[in-house]
C-alpha cells in the first residue's frame, strides 16, 4: 500500500509540472530518479538495476547508473529505429519527395464537386499518408501549404478545411511511426507484422467512423456560421516554402522504406528479414542517388544528405531522450510497488484485462490531451504493459495498441497541441474551436477504437 502511494504522489507531481508546460523530459527524468531513491530507502530488499545489469557498488549511485544502462539500451533499441525514421523523413522534405508525393495524392479530390465529401475524402487520404510522413507536424504543414487552399477554393470553409487536417495525424500508423516502433518492440514482434495484423483491423474501422463525423459535423457547424458554406479563393496557408520543382517520379521515394519492410517481413519473404533501420538508409540512400542524376551536382548532393544526419540530432534530443526519462519513470513506478499493488486490486476485485486496458489507455488519452504530445504521453505508460499483461496471461499488445492509438487520438483534442495550434492560423481562428470542430469525430473514433479491440480480444 504504501508503494502505490508514493507512486500517486510522484505521478501526481509529475502530471501537474507537465500540464504547466514544464519540460517533459526533465520531470520524468527528476520523478522517476526521485521514485528509484526512494526505493532503495524504503523497501532496501527491491532492486533498482537495470535488467540484468550489475549493482556500481552502493545504491546511492545505482540510481543514476540505471540512467546510463537505459541510454545503452534505448539508443541502440528503439531509439536508433525512431532517430532513423525521424532523419529520412527530414531528407525527403529537403529534396522535395514528401510534397510531391502529396501534390499526387491529393489530384483526384479535385474531381469531387461536393465540398464535405472532398473533406472526409481527404481526412481518409491524409490518414493513409500518415503511413509514409511519420511526422504529425510535418504533414499538417504539407497539407496547409498544398491541401488546404484547394479544399478552400472548392467550397470548403477555412475552420472545416483547418480542422480535417488536424485529424490527419488522428492514428499514428505505419512501421516509420515512432510510437508504433515502439508498441511492436515492447511486444516483441516485427514492425510490419504489428501494423499489418494489429493495427490495420482497428484502424479501417476508426478512419471510416471518423470520416462520416466528420462529414456531418463539418456540415452542421458551417451551417451555424453564416447559413451556408462559402466559397474563396485560393491563397497560401502560411509562409511556408515547399520546394515544388521535384520531379514526379519523387513521389515515389517516401514509399520505398515502407515497401521494403513489408515485403522482407514473416508475411511476405520471410527468407529475408528487412528492419526498419536498414530500410530507411537504403531510401535515404536512393534519394541521393536521384538527386545525384537530376541535379548532376556532387557537391549540391552530398551537402543536401548531411540533413539525414542533421536529423538524427535533431531526433535524439527531442524524442530519444523522452523515451530515455520516461523509461527511468516508468521503472521507478515499477520498483516501488505501485504497479504490483493496482494490478493485484484489480484483480480481487474480479476485474479482467479488459479494464485495466481501459484504464491504461484512458490515462494516456489525457495525458496527451493535456500536453499536447501524444510521444510523450505514450513513452511515459508503454513500459508498464508487458509485465501488466503477463500477469493477466495475455498479449502485451492487448493492452499496448490501444494506448498506443490513443496517443495521437488525444493530441487531436488538445488545444495546446503544436498541430492544432498551426491549423488555427491557417483556419483563421482559434484553437478550442478547432478542438470543438475535432472533438466529435475523435470521441467516435476513440470509442470505436476501444470496442473493435475488445471485440478482437474477447
Amino acid at each position: 500500500m504504501l508503494g502505490l502511494l508514493i507512486g500517486v504522489a510522484v505521478v501526481a507531481v509529475a502530471a501537474t509540472l507537465i500540464a504547466r508546460n514544464y519540460q517533459p523530459q526533465t520531470v520524468l527524468l527528476v520523478t522517476g530518479l526521485i521514485l528509484l531513491a526512494l526505493t532503495s530507502l524504503v523497501f532496501p530488499d527491491h532492486s533498482i538495476l537495470y535488467q540484468n545489469a550489475k549493482s556500481i557498488g552502493w545504491k546511492g549511485f545505482d540510481v543514476f547508473a540505471f540512467v546510463k544502462e537505459s541510454l545503452i539500451a534505448q539508443i541502440s533499441g528503439i531509439g536508433l529505429i525512431i532517430m532513423a525514421s525521424a532523419a529520412f523523413a527530414d531528407y525527403m522534405d529537403h529534396i522535395g519527395a514528401t510534397a510531391s508525393m502529396v501534390r499526387f495524392c491529393i489530384k483526384p479530390l479535385r474531381l469531387i464537386k461536393a465540398p464535405y465529401l472532398i473533406l472526409a475524402s481527404g481526412y481518409v487520404l491524409g490518414q493513409c499518408l500518415h503511413v509514409a510522413i511519420p511526422s504529425a507536424a510535418g504533414l499538417a504543414m504539407l497539407l496547409l501549404v498544398t491541401f488546404f487552399p484547394m479544399m478552400v477554393s472548392l467550397g470548403v470553409s477555412k475552420p472545416a478545411a483547418a480542422a480535417m487536417i488536424a485529424l490527419c495525424s488522428f492514428m499514428d500508423i505505419g512501421p516509420a511511426v515512432g510510437t508504433a516502433n515502439l508498441a511492436a518492440r515492447t511486444a516483441g514482434i516485427p514492425p510490419a507484422v504489428y501494423f499489418v495484423r494489429d493495427q490495420i483491423p482497428v484502424v479501417v474501422w476508426v478512419v471510416g467512423v471518423v470520416a462520416i463525423l466528420l462529414f456531418f459535423s463539418a456540415r452542421y457547424l458551417d451551417r451555424g456560421r453564416d447559413g451556408s458554406i462559402f466559397r474563396a479563393q485560393p491563397e497560401p496557408a502560411i509562409d511556408e516554402q515547399v520546394r515544388d520543382d521535384a520531379p514526379g517520379f519523387y513521389a515515389l521515394l517516401p514509399l520505398v522504406p515502407i515497401t521494403l519492410i513489408l515485403v522482407f517481413s514473416p508475411l511476405l519473404v520471410g527468407e529475408v528479414t528487412m528492419d526498419v533501420v536498414t530500410a530507411m538508409v537504403i531510401g535515404s540512400v536512393a534519394g541521393l542517388i536521384c538527386e545525384l542524376l537530376v541535379k548532376r551536382d556532387i557537391r549540391t548532393a552530398f551537402k543536401g544528405f548531411q540533413v539525414f544526419f542533421n536529423g538524427i540530432g535533431s531526433s535524439f534530443a527531442g524524442v530519444v531522450s523522452l523515451l530515455v526519462c520516461a523509461d527511468v519513470f516508468a521503472h521507478g513506478l515499477e520498483v516501488v510497488g505501485a504497479v504490483d499493488y493496482m494490478i493485484g486490486s484489480v484483480r480481487d476485485a474480479g476485474f479482467g484485462i479488459n479494464v485495466m486496458a481501459l484504464a491504461m489507455t484512458l490515462m494516456v488519452g489525457v495525458t496527451a490531451m493535456i500536453t499536447g504530445s501524444g510521444v510523450a504521453a505514450f513513452f511515459a505508460f508503454s513500459g508498464l504493459a508487458p509485465g501488466i499483461a503477463t500477469n493477466f496471461g495475455v498479449s502485451a499488445v492487448t493492452m499496448l495498441l490501444p494506448m498506443q492509438l490513443m496517443a495521437g487520438m488525444g493530441r487531436a483534442i488538445s488545444p495546446v497541441s503544436g498541430v492544432i495550434i498551426a491549423v488555427s492560423k491557417a483556419g483563421e481562428c482559434r484553437p478550442f474551436e478547432i478542438v470543438g470542430r475535432t472533438i466529435i469525430p475523435s470521441i467516435g473514433g476513440m470509442v470505436t477504437m476501444i470496442l473493435v479491440n475488445y471485440l478482437r480480444n474477447g
